[in-house]
C-alpha cells in the first residue's frame, strides 16, 4: 500500500476503503506537522532527558528509601491501568481487575486484622499461591500460542494470526501483570502476619513460645512427622529445628519472597526446602533459575506498568507548557 498515493477529494468519507481512510489520514498528519521537525526534535530530547533523570530518581529512591518505594509502585501498578482501561473502555480488564481487586482486598483485611485468626495464614497463602500459579500459566499458555502463531499452526485451524497473536499476548499480559500484584501484595501480608501473629517483633524477640508439633507459620497441629510422606502434605524441618507444613513454609519463602524462618528469622536453604533428599542437587539449580528469571521479568513489568507511563504523562505536560505539540 502506498501512503503517498493520493485519494480522490470528491469521493465521500463514508465511502472511502480503510486503505484510502489510511492514506487521508496519513496526509492530513503529514500537512498538519509539516516545517516542524525542529519541534519534533526538541520533543524527543525532552523525552530523553525525562526518562533518564526519572530512571536515576527511582533508582536513588528504590536505594534510600525502599518500603516507600514499593508501596507507591505497589498502588500505581494498582490503580494505574484501571485507570487507563476506564479511559479506553476495555471492559474485559476492568472486569477481572475488580474481581481481583474484590477477593484480594478481602484476604488483605484478614491478614492486616488483629488478633488473626489462626486460620488466616493458610488462607492468604492459598489465594496468593493459586495467583502465582495461574499467572505462571497463564504466561506459558501465551508464549505457546504465540509461537504457534510464528509456525503457522493458527492456518490448520483456518484463524487469521492477528487473532492468535493477539490471544497470546493478552494471556502473556494478563500473567504477567496479576502476577506482579500477587507477588508484591503477597510480602506486605506475609510482613503483617509474621508481626500479628505473635512469634516475633520487627526487632526479631518472639513473643510466644512456640509449642511441639505445632507450624511455626500457621499455628496448627502437624499432622505427619518430617521424615514420614503425607497423603495431603508433608512436614519440613528447617536448620532452626523449627517445623512447618509444606503449603505453609512454601507460601511463605515463595509467595511471600520470605528466605527466613517465620519463628527466629533464620536463613532458608531453598535447595533443601524444595528438593526431596534423595533427589539431586540438579534438580534445585533447574527449579531455582526459571524462578530468578521470572522475578527478574516481574521487575521489569513493574517499571512499564506502573513508572512508564507516569514519566509520559509528564513529558506531556511539559510539552504543553512549552507550547509543543
Amino acid at each position: 500500500m502506498n501512503l503517498h498515493e493520493p485519494v480522490d477529494p470528491n469521493k465521500p468519507f463514508d465511502e472511502l476503503t480503510p486503505e484510502e481512510k489510511m492514506r487521508l489520514e496519513h496526509i492530513k498528519m503529514y500537512e498538519k506537522h509539516k516545517g516542524h521537525e525542529s519541534m519534533h526534535m526538541e520533543m524527543v530530547v525532552i523525552l530523553l532527558v525525562t526518562l533518564i533523570i526519572a530512571q536515576v530518581v527511582l533508582v536513588e529512591w528504590k536505594k534510600r528509601h525502599y518500603r516507600s518505594y514499593s508501596l507507591m509502585t505497589l498502588l500505581a501498578l494498582w490503580i494505574i491501568p484501571f485507570v487507563l482501561s476506564l479511559r479506553s473502555q476495555y471492559w474485559r480488564f476492568i472486569f477481572f481487575w475488580l474481581i481481583f481487586s474484590c477477593i484480594t482486598g478481602l484476604v488483605m483485611r484478614k491478614a492486616i486484622r488483629k488478633p488473626i485468626s489462626g486460620t488466616t495464614p493458610r488462607l492468604v497463602y492459598k489465594w496468593f499461591y493459586f495467583i502465582y500459579k495461574l499467572s505462571y500459566l497463564l504466561g506459558i499458555i501465551g508464549y505457546i500460542v504465540m509461537m504457534f502463531t510464528f509456525f503457522g499452526v493458527n492456518f490448520i485451524f483456518n484463524q487469521p494470526p492477528h487473532t492468535w497473536m493477539d490471544v497470546g499476548l493478552l494471556l502473556v499480559f494478563y500473567g504477567l501483570y496479576y502476577g506482579v500484584l500477587g507477588r508484591d501484595i503477597s510480602e506486605i501480608c506475609a510482613d503483617k502476619m509474621a508481626c500479628h501473629i505473635g512469634y516475633y517483633t520487627p526487632k526479631g524477640i518472639p513473643t510466644r513460645h512456640l509449642e511441639r508439633n505445632v507450624c511455626a507459620v500457621c499455628g496448627n497441629q502437624l499432622l505427619t512427622d518430617v521424615n514420614e510422606s503425607g497423603v495431603i502434605e508433608n512436614t519440613y524441618k528447617l536448620t532452626c529445628d523449627h517445623v512447618f507444613h509444606e503449603f505453609c513454609i512454601r507460601g511463605w519463602c515463595i509467595v511471600g519472597k520470605k528466605q527466613t524462618c517465620p519463628y527466629c528469622k533464620e536463613k532458608v536453604d531453598l535447595k533443601k526446602m524444595f528438593c526431596n533428599p534423595y533427589e539431586s542437587d540438579e534438580l534445585a539449580t533447574r527449579w531455582e533459575r526459571p524462578h530468578v528469571l521470572y522475578g527478574q521479568l516481574l521487575d521489569w513489568i513493574r517499571w512499564l506498568v506502573a513508572w512508564q507511563p507516569l514519566i509520559l504523562f509528564i513529558v506531556q505536560g511539559i510539552n504543553w507548557m512549552l507550547g509543543l505539540e
